[in-house]
């Protein structure tokens, strides 16, 4: 086998999500929030890029309202990233199927803050049941992916 027809077997065996591109998010949350840095600081150690800008808490809940995050389905922080709202503590592997799916809808959420979830790790392995969902335009949801409780 020729070189070049090793390394064209090699990106061929290598899976797509290998090539998906680096993000870049900008994160809106308020200083003294430890989670809301733990979530960024586990986005970018899944090797993407984060801006973020502190707000007072007031601000911060016009500017999620302004996006389409009524308060059910609103966290801790905002983060928007390519035309999409992500709202709180939501796994980046959701967020690569929304950005490569592509549905027309305002964005993710994992409304409230729910414990064992990126960036609200309880230490161990804990986590409770909850729900991504995918918010829609007209306001209304459907789940995106559910995470089964842990011990």
């Amino acid at each position: 086998m020729t070189r070049f027809a090793f390394a064209l077997a090699a990106l061929i065996a290598v899976s797509p999500a290998a090539f998906a591109s680096e993000l870049s998010l900008h994160v809106k949350k308020t200083a003294t929030c430890g989670c809301c840095q733990a979530w960024v600081d586990y986005i970018k150690a899944a090797g993407h890029k984060v801006e973020t800008s502190n707000m007072d808490i007031g601000s911060l809940t016009q500017h999620k309202m302004k996006l389409g995050i009524t308060p059910q389905y609103a966290s801790c922080h905002t983060a928007t990233v390519d035309g999409y709202v992500i709202e709180g503590h939501v796994p980046v592997e959701d967020i690569m199927r929304l950005l490569e799916e592509k549905p027309d809808a305002v964005g993710l959420s994992a409304p409230g803050m729910p414990a064992g979830s990126p960036g609200m790790e309880m230490g161990g392995t804990y986590r409770e049941a909850y729900d991504v969902v995918l918010v829609m335009k007209d306001g209304t949801s459907k789940v995106w992916t559910s995470y089964e409780a842990r011990d």
